[in-house]
């Protein structure tokens, strides 16, 4: 029987996949690209459940997952996050310009956790990301980094995953290529299949509180 995390701590290995939605609706994914320079990241819920109230009493409780909002602190956004999400465009300078009229991709988030025994690894299935904030200030008696912050948010596909991570028994396989290709459940074999996959099925999301 494996040995289980006590606890987690720390973010690394930050990872992004562009989401590709087919004519047929079927989802595709990007290899993954670091993202390296991770701070911090704080997702909250967004959608709470609601009560139907009949006979006096709440009769049904209706779910209601609309996935995550938060931030992504990063040392630097990496220069292909822009080009490939946030859609800014080299010029023939190599300058990055961006201009009013792109549109931004949607994309998967992988990231981990350190765990006491092994590191957590999680995957956000469909994320936007908002343009960060450009700031700064002068150097006084000691240099404080400027880092940057990006405003995430992870809604379910289509069929209603949001997101995945990798548990106490997750197998060697899964676990070693959670970084080559963005893990998806295969809904034909029951879910062991990794990305550039068609997305199907029904089931609910992992909210349990690992994190």
């Amino acid at each position: 029987m494996p040995k289980k995390n006590k606890v987690k701590f720390n973010i690394c290995n930050v990872h992004y996949a562009l989401l590709t939605l087919g004519v047929d609706g079927a989802v595709s994914f990007g290899t993954p690209v670091a993202m390296p320079g991770a701070v911090s990241l704080s997702l909250d819920p967004n959608g709470e459940p609601s009560n139907f109230y009949a006979d006096g009493y709440a009769y049904y409780t209706v779910s209601n997952n609309m996935g995550y909002e938060g931030d992504l602190e990063l040392a630097m956004v990496p220069e292909s996050f822009r080009t490939d999400v946030l859609k800014e465009a080299l010029d023939e300078n190599k300058v990055l310009l961006e201009n009013a009229n792109a549109e931004t991709e949607n994309f998967a988030l992988l990231f981990e956790f350190d765990g006491d025994v092994r590191k957590i690894r999680h995957v956000l299935y469909n994320c936007s990301a908002a343009r960060p904030t450009i700031e700064s200030q002068t150097n006084e008696d000691e240099i404080e980094v400027q880092t940057e912050t990006l405003s995430i948010t992870a809604a379910p596909l289509a069929s209603g995953y949001v997101k995945a991570k990798t548990g106490d028994g997750t197998t060697d396989e899964v676990y070693q290529n959670w970084y080559k290709s963005v893990y998806l459940p295969d809904a034909a074999a029951g879910g062991t299949s990794g990305g550039d996959t068609e997305n199907g099925g029904n089931s609910g999301t992992d909210t349990e509180g690992e994190g």
